[in-house]
């Protein structure tokens, strides 16, 4: 007996392209905290900013928060629940992190707020047709 699968249902390549944006994403902090560890130079202090850590803390979190994302991508591609929740976790902090570094590195940081966005609306949207796929 031959066994029954789903059908695809259309959106479900929304879901695979968070989950690569995610990664993708996810690589782009930790390139940005090696930067902010390595070469403080390259961002721009702005007179009228407050900054709450230094470069070595900003550094580290994003170090941090990029493994979590590469982490989130591959458990969100696979149709977890866990996966779903823990992308649109790590995808809030990083939009909301990178709307703290606007002032620092603008091109870069809304680059980022609106990939976190679409990531954000596909897995909300379409997360759950990934799993039915899986099943």
């Amino acid at each position: 007996m031959a066994k029954q699968t789903k059908a695809d249902s259309g959106w479900t390549g929304w879901v695979a392209f968070a989950s690569i944006m995610l990664a993708i994403m996810g690589i782009f902090h930790m390139i940005a905290g090696f930067v902010a560890l390595f070469q403080e130079d390259v961002y721009a202090i702005t007179p009228n900013y407050v900054w709450v850590f230094d470069y070595s803390q900003w550094g580290w979190i994003h170090i941090f928060g990029g493994l979590l994302a590469f982490i989130a991508a591959g458990s969100l591609l696979k149709g977890n629940m866990f996966g779903r929740v823990v992308a649109v976790l790590v995808t809030m902090a990083s939009v909301i992190a990178n709307m703290a570094f606007v002032p620092i590195y603008p091109i870069w940081s809304i680059m980022m707020v609106v990939l976190g966005i679409l990531v954000i609306w596909a897995v909300v949207v379409h997360g759950k047709d990934l799993k039915d796929i899986n099943q």
